[in-house]
């Protein structure tokens, strides 16, 4: 076992990596109050905005190529596959290195894929296997970065604020993915989708700049190096050992299959369900993201909540309450208030998941318990393509109903089978 290695039940978390400077702010916004924290999230901001704008930008060029909902299927699998197959070892790579180089190395390398994609359009030679090998790569890419970005947090603030900042950087994805969402369609009638692939690519500086400005003092590693497969081998080990981590994974990874697929259910719901058309379809996609900013700014400003697990599990509950009810609205304007819940819902029980994963994880397993975390992003294809053929068999309402059902089993079940869940700060 590597040397220092914690014993699963006896979770620990580094010291405060930096002393938060002593200046009051609001404590919805206590995690700002640490200078690197500050750094990471102005860069993440913008960062992130140009990734969304670049999300956007590169399903329009696909579109514009093909003509073909095929390849856009196609595109996401490219963006997605990557993730499920190599993010344990994006874990691995987390815990052995220093966390701010591999995201500074990953950041730099997404930035010359953005910016090559940006001259083949400019330069008109653009193919579409072009667009899927550098959607697979970004995927390659994003599959190091996730654990580490969420490993790096608990460098950068201490365990007093890991919960704000964990529920902040919730906020900063989910605002910039309405901010970006929305500016990449305006971009693209502006500078055309290689213009859009430019400023995403630019963006990327501002966060490279800002890890570069962090002092974060040196983490002890373990000198003892191991190849990488036993070094995910040791994480899983470590996971199967630890009855609250293992629930907290399973609890991540299983609403990914049941309940994020009602996204791509909205379409059907707005044209035949509805009746509100494109513009409704519009106005319920940005109900959940004003959810999901207001989830994560909520459970922010109540990050010294005791008793985080049962806290979780009721949000959990509550999520799947409100896809349910959604899905026996016929009224557009309650339809709207639905899902701004299920968004608040579904970020609030995410962040705090996240936050205790992080807690109870000892420092040298935490970007492998972070890599198995963020499996989930590579399930969630698997579970739209089940949604979509569910939809086609018994109904996209009977559908969402059945995943809102089975999110709420999942947390009661958990909460009467696994009461140290309940417990857990």
């Amino acid at each position: 076992m590597a040397r220092g290695l914690q014993h699963p039940n006896e979770p620990t978390l580094a010291k405060a990596r930096v002393a938060p400077e002593p200046r009051f702010r609001p404590a919805m916004f206590a995690a700002l109050r640490h200078r690197n924290f500050r750094l990471y999230w102005i860069g993440a901001l913008v960062a992130n905005t140009g990734d969304w704008m670049d999300q956007i930008a590169i399903g329009w060029l696909i579109w514009e190529l093909t003509g073909s909902g095929s390849y856009l299927g196609l595109l996401a699998f490219c963006r997605a596959f990557p993730i499920l197959l190599f993010t344990l070892f994006g874990g691995a790579v987390a815990d052995r290195f220093e966390r701010r180089r591999v995201m500074q190395t990953t950041q730099s390398l997404a930035m010359l894929l953005a910016l090559l994609l940006a001259l083949l359009v400019f330069t008109d030679i653009v193919r579409v296997w072009h667009v899927l090998a550098i959607a697979a790569l970004r995927g390659v890419l994003l599959s190091i970065n996730l654990p580490t970005r969420q490993a790096m947090l608990s460098d950068i603030v201490d365990r007093q604020h890991l919960s704000n900042a964990i529920a902040l950087n919730s906020a900063t994805l989910n605002l910039t993915r309405i901010l970006g969402g929305s500016a990449g369609g305006l971009l693209i009638s502006l500078i055309g989708t290689a213009g859009v692939f430019l400023v995403n690519g630019l963006s990327f500086v501002i966060l490279i700049a800002a890890l570069a400005l962090m002092h974060i003092p040196p983490v002890t590693r373990s000198r003892q190096r191991i190849g990488m497969l036993r070094s995910i081998g040791e994480g899983l080990t470590y996971l199967r050992g630890n009855t609250v981590l293992r629930s907290l994974v399973v609890l991540a990874l299983v609403p990914m299959i049941f309940g994020m697929p009602y996204m791509s259910l909205l379409p059907i719901f707005a044209d035949h369900v509805l009746g509100i058309g494109n513009e409704g379809y519009g106005l319920l996609v940005a109900a959940t993201g004003c959810g999901a900013v207001a989830g994560s700014l909520l459970i922010a400003a109540k990050s010294d909540v005791r008793r985080r697990g049962q806290l979780m599990l009721l949000v959990m509950m509550g999520f799947g309450a409100m896809l349910f009810l959604f899905s026996r609205s016929q009224a557009p304007w309650l339809s709207v208030v639905l899902l701004f819940g299920v968004g608040a819902g579904q970020t609030g029980y995410m962040a705090l998941n996240t936050t205790l994963l992080q807690t109870h994880s000892s420092d040298e397993m935490r970007g492998r318990v972070m890599s198995i975390f963020f499996l989930n992003r590579g399930l969630v294809p698997l579970g739209t393509l089940t949604a979509g053929f569910a939809s086609e068999a018994f109904g996209a309402t009977a559908t969402v109903a059945g995943m809102g059902l089975a999110v709420i089993a999942l947390a009661f079940l958990a909460y009467t089978r696994v009461p140290r869940l309940r417990s857990v700060q």
